[in-house]
Protein backbone atom coordinates (compact mmCIF):
# COMPACT_ATOMS: atom_id res chain seq x y z
CA UNK A 1 0.00 0.00 0.00
CA UNK A 2 1.23 3.43 -0.91
CA UNK A 3 0.74 5.79 2.06
CA UNK A 4 1.29 9.46 1.41
CA UNK A 5 0.81 11.27 4.73
CA UNK A 6 1.16 14.93 3.83
CA UNK A 7 -0.38 16.29 7.02
CA UNK A 8 -2.22 14.51 9.80
CA UNK A 9 -5.35 16.29 10.90
CA UNK A 10 -6.39 15.35 14.43
CA UNK A 11 -10.07 15.05 15.22
CA UNK A 12 -11.69 15.45 18.62
CA UNK A 13 -10.94 12.77 21.21
CA UNK A 14 -14.55 11.58 21.34
CA UNK A 15 -14.79 10.98 17.58
CA UNK A 16 -14.82 7.23 16.98
CA UNK A 17 -12.27 5.43 14.84
CA UNK A 18 -13.35 2.38 12.82
CA UNK A 19 -10.92 -0.53 12.68
CA UNK A 20 -11.04 -3.36 10.14
CA UNK A 21 -9.00 -6.34 11.31
CA UNK A 22 -8.42 -9.09 8.73
CA UNK A 23 -11.94 -8.85 7.29
CA UNK A 24 -12.76 -11.47 4.66
CA UNK A 25 -16.00 -11.83 2.71
CA UNK A 26 -16.92 -13.97 -0.27
CA UNK A 27 -19.52 -12.92 -2.84
CA UNK A 28 -20.46 -15.98 -4.83
CA UNK A 29 -17.39 -18.09 -5.44
CA UNK A 30 -14.96 -15.14 -5.34
CA UNK A 31 -13.53 -13.20 -2.40
CA UNK A 32 -14.68 -9.57 -2.18
CA UNK A 33 -12.42 -8.86 0.80
CA UNK A 34 -9.44 -11.00 1.73
CA UNK A 35 -8.07 -10.20 5.21
CA UNK A 36 -8.66 -6.47 4.75
CA UNK A 37 -7.08 -4.44 7.55
CA UNK A 38 -7.28 -0.66 7.84
CA UNK A 39 -8.17 2.12 10.27
CA UNK A 40 -10.64 4.91 9.55
CA UNK A 41 -9.45 7.74 11.79
CA UNK A 42 -11.97 9.43 14.05
CA UNK A 43 -12.97 13.02 13.47
CA UNK A 44 -11.97 13.04 9.80
CA UNK A 45 -13.72 12.74 6.46
CA UNK A 46 -12.39 9.71 4.62
CA UNK A 47 -13.42 9.53 0.96
CA UNK A 48 -13.45 6.10 -0.65
CA UNK A 49 -12.74 5.71 -4.35
CA UNK A 50 -12.39 2.62 -6.48
CA UNK A 51 -13.82 0.76 -9.48
CA UNK A 52 -17.44 -0.39 -9.55
CA UNK A 53 -17.90 -3.68 -7.76
CA UNK A 54 -14.84 -3.37 -5.52
CA UNK A 55 -16.95 -3.30 -2.35
CA UNK A 56 -17.23 0.39 -1.44
CA UNK A 57 -20.94 0.32 -0.60
CA UNK A 58 -20.60 -3.08 1.05
CA UNK A 59 -18.07 -1.61 3.47
CA UNK A 60 -20.62 0.95 4.61
CA UNK A 61 -23.30 -1.71 5.05
CA UNK A 62 -20.90 -3.81 7.13
CA UNK A 63 -20.02 -0.88 9.39
CA UNK A 64 -23.68 0.02 9.92
CA UNK A 65 -24.70 -3.57 10.61
CA UNK A 66 -27.31 -3.31 7.84
CA UNK A 67 -26.19 -6.52 6.18
CA UNK A 68 -26.50 -10.16 7.16
CA UNK A 69 -23.59 -11.20 4.97
CA UNK A 70 -21.31 -13.49 6.99
CA UNK A 71 -17.71 -12.32 7.16
CA UNK A 72 -14.56 -13.30 9.00
CA UNK A 73 -12.42 -10.93 11.04
CA UNK A 74 -13.74 -7.94 12.99
CA UNK A 75 -14.97 -4.39 12.50
CA UNK A 76 -14.65 -2.35 15.69
CA UNK A 77 -15.82 1.14 16.52
CA UNK A 78 -13.51 2.61 19.13
CA UNK A 79 -14.56 5.59 21.20
CA UNK A 80 -15.13 6.47 24.81
CA UNK A 81 -18.46 8.09 24.01
CA UNK A 82 -19.75 6.67 20.72
CA UNK A 83 -21.45 3.32 20.30
CA UNK A 84 -22.54 1.35 17.27
CA UNK A 85 -26.02 2.90 17.43
CA UNK A 86 -24.55 6.38 16.87
CA UNK A 87 -24.40 5.98 13.10
CA UNK A 88 -26.25 8.06 10.51
CA UNK A 89 -26.60 6.65 7.02
CA UNK A 90 -27.36 8.21 3.67
CA UNK A 91 -27.75 5.89 0.71
CA UNK A 92 -27.84 6.63 -3.02
CA UNK A 93 -31.67 6.65 -2.85
CA UNK A 94 -33.40 9.45 -0.95
CA UNK A 95 -35.87 7.11 0.85
CA UNK A 96 -38.19 10.00 1.77
CA UNK A 97 -41.57 8.88 3.07
CA UNK A 98 -44.09 9.89 0.37
CA UNK A 99 -46.92 10.74 2.80
CA UNK A 100 -44.84 13.21 4.84
CA UNK A 101 -43.97 16.77 3.87
CA UNK A 102 -40.35 17.63 3.16
CA UNK A 103 -39.93 19.29 6.56
CA UNK A 104 -41.52 16.32 8.35
CA UNK A 105 -39.13 13.99 6.51
CA UNK A 106 -36.14 16.08 7.54
CA UNK A 107 -37.04 15.97 11.25
CA UNK A 108 -38.30 12.37 11.13
CA UNK A 109 -35.61 10.96 13.43
CA UNK A 110 -36.38 13.46 16.19
CA UNK A 111 -40.15 12.83 15.81
CA UNK A 112 -39.66 9.07 16.19
CA UNK A 113 -37.64 9.68 19.37
CA UNK A 114 -40.24 12.16 20.70
CA UNK A 115 -37.60 14.89 20.60
CA UNK A 116 -39.40 17.32 18.32
CA UNK A 117 -39.36 20.94 19.47
CA UNK A 118 -39.87 24.44 18.10
CA UNK A 119 -36.11 25.03 18.15
CA UNK A 120 -35.51 21.81 16.20
CA UNK A 121 -38.04 22.79 13.54
CA UNK A 122 -36.41 26.23 13.35
CA UNK A 123 -33.01 24.57 12.90
CA UNK A 124 -34.41 22.42 10.09
CA UNK A 125 -35.83 25.53 8.46
CA UNK A 126 -32.42 27.23 8.58
CA UNK A 127 -30.80 24.23 6.92
CA UNK A 128 -33.50 24.14 4.25
CA UNK A 129 -32.78 27.76 3.43
CA UNK A 130 -29.04 27.04 3.17
CA UNK A 131 -29.79 24.09 0.89
CA UNK A 132 -32.07 26.10 -1.40
CA UNK A 133 -35.26 24.42 -0.16
CA UNK A 134 -36.93 27.38 1.54
CA UNK A 135 -40.61 27.55 0.61
CA UNK A 136 -40.91 23.79 0.12
CA UNK A 137 -41.45 22.87 3.78
CA UNK A 138 -44.98 21.53 3.14
CA UNK A 139 -44.28 19.95 -0.26
CA UNK A 140 -44.70 16.20 -0.65
CA UNK A 141 -41.72 14.27 -2.13
CA UNK A 142 -43.70 13.37 -5.29
CA UNK A 143 -43.92 17.06 -6.21
CA UNK A 144 -40.15 17.64 -5.95
CA UNK A 145 -37.33 17.03 -8.40
CA UNK A 146 -34.83 14.26 -7.79
CA UNK A 147 -32.20 16.77 -6.79
CA UNK A 148 -34.52 18.44 -4.28
CA UNK A 149 -35.39 15.09 -2.72
CA UNK A 150 -31.69 14.28 -2.49
CA UNK A 151 -31.08 17.57 -0.68
CA UNK A 152 -33.89 16.76 1.72
CA UNK A 153 -32.40 13.34 2.43
CA UNK A 154 -29.02 14.93 3.11
CA UNK A 155 -30.55 17.40 5.58
CA UNK A 156 -32.42 14.57 7.32
CA UNK A 157 -29.10 12.78 7.78
CA UNK A 158 -27.27 15.89 8.97
CA UNK A 159 -30.04 16.71 11.47
CA UNK A 160 -29.19 13.51 13.33
CA UNK A 161 -25.77 14.92 14.32
CA UNK A 162 -24.36 11.43 14.90
CA UNK A 163 -20.64 10.88 15.58
CA UNK A 164 -20.38 8.53 12.58
CA UNK A 165 -21.80 9.47 9.18
CA UNK A 166 -21.84 7.00 6.29
CA UNK A 167 -22.59 8.55 2.90
CA UNK A 168 -22.97 6.55 -0.30
CA UNK A 169 -22.73 8.95 -3.27
CA UNK A 170 -25.06 11.49 -1.61
CA UNK A 171 -24.62 14.16 -4.29
CA UNK A 172 -25.02 11.98 -7.38
CA UNK A 173 -28.48 13.34 -8.32
CA UNK A 174 -27.48 17.00 -8.16
CA UNK A 175 -26.37 19.38 -10.86
CA UNK A 176 -22.87 20.84 -10.61
CA UNK A 177 -23.77 24.05 -8.77
CA UNK A 178 -26.14 22.37 -6.31
CA UNK A 179 -23.56 19.65 -5.72
CA UNK A 180 -20.91 22.17 -4.75
CA UNK A 181 -23.30 24.03 -2.45
CA UNK A 182 -24.33 20.84 -0.67
CA UNK A 183 -20.73 19.65 -0.42
CA UNK A 184 -19.89 22.90 1.37
CA UNK A 185 -22.85 22.54 3.73
CA UNK A 186 -22.14 18.89 4.54
CA UNK A 187 -18.46 19.64 5.16
CA UNK A 188 -19.31 22.46 7.57
CA UNK A 189 -21.88 20.45 9.53
CA UNK A 190 -19.85 17.23 9.84
CA UNK A 191 -16.46 18.65 10.77
CA UNK A 192 -16.51 17.01 14.23
CA UNK A 193 -17.75 13.63 12.99
CA UNK A 194 -16.14 10.51 11.56
CA UNK A 195 -17.34 10.60 7.94
CA UNK A 196 -17.02 7.90 5.29
CA UNK A 197 -17.98 9.18 1.85
CA UNK A 198 -18.18 6.76 -1.07
CA UNK A 199 -17.83 8.59 -4.36
CA UNK A 200 -16.86 8.00 -8.00
CA UNK A 201 -15.78 11.63 -8.35
CA UNK A 202 -12.08 12.27 -7.60
CA UNK A 203 -12.65 16.03 -7.51
CA UNK A 204 -15.40 15.62 -4.92
CA UNK A 205 -13.03 13.57 -2.78
CA UNK A 206 -10.31 16.20 -3.09
CA UNK A 207 -12.71 19.00 -2.12
CA UNK A 208 -14.23 17.24 0.89
CA UNK A 209 -11.81 14.66 2.21
CA UNK A 210 -9.21 14.80 4.95
CA UNK A 211 -8.06 11.44 3.68
CA UNK A 212 -8.66 9.63 0.41
CA UNK A 213 -8.70 5.86 0.29
CA UNK A 214 -8.34 4.17 -3.11
CA UNK A 215 -9.51 0.55 -3.22
CA UNK A 216 -8.45 -2.00 -5.81
CA UNK A 217 -10.44 -4.62 -7.68
CA UNK A 218 -11.39 -7.97 -6.19
CA UNK A 219 -10.19 -9.02 -3.81
CA UNK A 220 -10.56 -5.51 -2.44
CA UNK A 221 -7.35 -4.04 -1.03
CA UNK A 222 -6.17 -0.59 -0.04
CA UNK A 223 -4.23 0.54 -3.09
CA UNK A 224 -3.27 3.95 -1.76
CA UNK A 225 -3.99 6.44 1.00
CA UNK A 226 -3.63 10.22 0.80
CA UNK A 227 -3.84 12.63 3.71
CA UNK A 228 -4.55 16.17 2.54
CA UNK A 229 -3.55 19.54 3.93
CA UNK A 230 -5.92 22.39 4.68
CA UNK A 231 -9.51 22.46 5.89
CA UNK A 232 -12.24 21.31 3.48
CA UNK A 233 -13.95 22.37 1.29
CA UNK A 234 -10.84 23.08 -0.74
CA UNK A 235 -10.14 25.19 -3.78
CA UNK A 236 -9.77 22.65 -6.57
CA UNK A 237 -7.52 25.03 -8.51
CA UNK A 238 -4.82 24.73 -5.86
CA UNK A 239 -1.62 23.25 -7.44
CA UNK A 240 -1.38 20.59 -4.73
CA UNK A 241 -4.94 19.46 -5.37
CA UNK A 242 -4.31 19.34 -9.12
CA UNK A 243 -1.24 17.18 -8.53
CA UNK A 244 -3.28 14.74 -6.44
CA UNK A 245 -6.00 14.72 -9.09
CA UNK A 246 -3.48 13.58 -11.68
CA UNK A 247 -2.31 10.77 -9.38
CA UNK A 248 -5.85 9.66 -8.53
CA UNK A 249 -6.97 9.63 -12.16
CA UNK A 250 -3.92 7.55 -13.11
CA UNK A 251 -4.62 5.00 -10.39
CA UNK A 252 -8.31 4.73 -11.25
CA UNK A 253 -7.65 4.43 -14.97
CA UNK A 254 -5.18 1.61 -14.32
CA UNK A 255 -8.05 -0.41 -12.85
CA UNK A 256 -10.35 -0.06 -15.85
Amino acid sequence: MQDQHLTKTTGPEEAPSIIFDKVSLNMGDRPLFDKLSMTIEGGLCTCILGPSGCGKSTLLHMISGATSLPYEGSIQIESKKAKNDKIAWMSQNDLLLPWLSLLENIILGAKLRNEESASLRARAGELMEEAGLAGYENALPATLSGGMRQRGALLRTLMEERPILLMDEPFSALDALARMKLQNLATKLTRRATVLLVTHDPMEALRMGDRILVLSKRPCRVQSLFSLTGIPPRNVDDPEIQAHLSTLLSQLMDQR
